[in-house]
């Protein structure tokens, strides 16, 4: 029997952020998969000495990215003859469109419009001179991609809303979570384990400050302080108070970050401006009730009330109304988690999403091979 070729794909990834674990849990997948030989081109945020001296390509973090990514591509093509290429996120792929003859597939958390909705917490300014321009390299690359794959339908909505991509072009898929780094937790599990000591909040954000931190713990000392314990795992240094543990050298999928998320009763994460972020399924995975905002995607990832509770960004009165309402139902929110977990399982596997995304490469190859066997005969 004629074996099935290898097929060949690059993969573009942006190293900001939490993009940075979305590149190692794929890449991990990806390459288990023996019938696929990939290649990849990561895109460091940090200009090297050389862009600092190109204003443009020093300030511009998109206009950095895309013309690091378009050389990075040019020069793997001329070792690779690419089946696909995955440009991960839009930010790498504005000069995409000069790679004509092959199939481009754009992957994305957010679009630029929904990024503008909660730029201002991340230093980022919309409007200008170059608006107009942006939203012309945006618009151009997504019309180009053969398909895009989003992490939420509320990215798909502004692709389709603000950008004018057709529906049907978009695929959902989240980006998912390691769940073998997360065993699940039995609710009797987690109940025998918190009986007789104070319940445990726990909240992870290296942006302490973007991520609702200081809201969680002025909440903590107003009203919470004595009636629970709190784990703060960011990287910002801070003088905790009674009844607070500061955690600001434990790395992603550490033993001891693992530990934390085993031992707690409850994930807090108040942030005031997120698009999708990876703390969310990972808390799910690891069987914890969430209360969160709504903002960005999250009102998409939690089922308010029965996976977690969601509060307006910045009102600390219904944060800790949320909270008090845990606080006072263990087998409450130990239900929860179990929830949450199962959501996690169904919606944010990241081996499973993994193959989605390699099964979204081989489609838009073979079109395009397709195409290319037709136009010949």
């Amino acid at each position: 029997m004629r074996e099935r070729p290898v097929d060949r794909f690059g993969f573009v990834m942006e190293q900001a952020l939490g993009h940075r674990t979305h590149y190692r849990n794929l890449r991990r997948y990806v390459e288990e998969d023996s019938s696929a030989a990939s290649t990849w081109l990561p895109i460091e945020f940090e200009p090297s000495a050389a862009l600092a001296k190109i204003p443009l390509l020093r300030s511009n973090w998109s206009a950095r990215a895309s013309w690091l990514a378009h050389r990075a591509v040019t020069a793997a093509r001329e070792k690779t003859q690419f089946d696909a290429l995955l440009y991960h996120t839009q930010v790498t792929a504005l000069l995409s469109p000069f790679q004509r003859d092959i199939p481009i597939v754009v992957s994305l958390d957010a679009t630029p419009i929904n990024y503008d909705a909660v730029g201002a917490y991340y230093g980022h300014t919309s409007g200008g001179p170059l608006e107009s321009l942006k939203l012309r390299a945006n618009q151009r690359a997504f019309a180009h991609a053969t398909t895009l794959i989003v992490w939420r339908e509320w990215a798909k909505d502004s692709l389709v809303n603000d950008y004018g991509v057709p529906a049907e072009k978009i695929h959902v898929i989240s980006p998912g979570v390691d769940l073998a780094q997360w065993p699940r937790v039995m609710p009797e599990e987690r109940l025998a384990a918190s009986a007789g000591r104070l319940p445990r909040l726990l909240f992870v954000g290296g942006d302490f400050e973007r991520k609702g931190g200081r809201l969680l713990l002025d909440c903590f000392e107003r009203a919470l302080a004595g009636r629970c314990e709190l784990d703060i795992v960011t990287q910002t240094a801070l003088t905790p108070p009674p009844g607070v543990r500061l955690h600001t050298t434990l790395t992603p999928n550490s033993d001891e970050l693992k530990q934390l998320y085993a031992e707690a009763d409850i994930f807090v994460f108040p942030t005031l401006a997120d698009c999708a972020p990876l703390a969310v399924p990972e808390a799910m995975a690891a069987s914890l009730p969430i209360v969160t905002t709504r903002i960005g995607a999250i009102p998409e990832m939690i089922e308010d009330g029965k996976t977690g509770l969601l509060v307006a960004p910045g009102d600390s009165d219904s944060l800790h109304a949320a909270l008090e309402q845990l606080l006072q139902a263990p087998e409450r929110r130990v239900h929860m988690g179990a929830a949450a977990r199962a959501v996690a399982e169904r919606v944010d596997d990241a081996g499973r999403n993994a193959a989605r995304v390699l099964d979204v490469l081989r489609s838009v190859s073979s079109s395009k091979n397709a195409t290319m066997q037709g136009a010949a005969l």
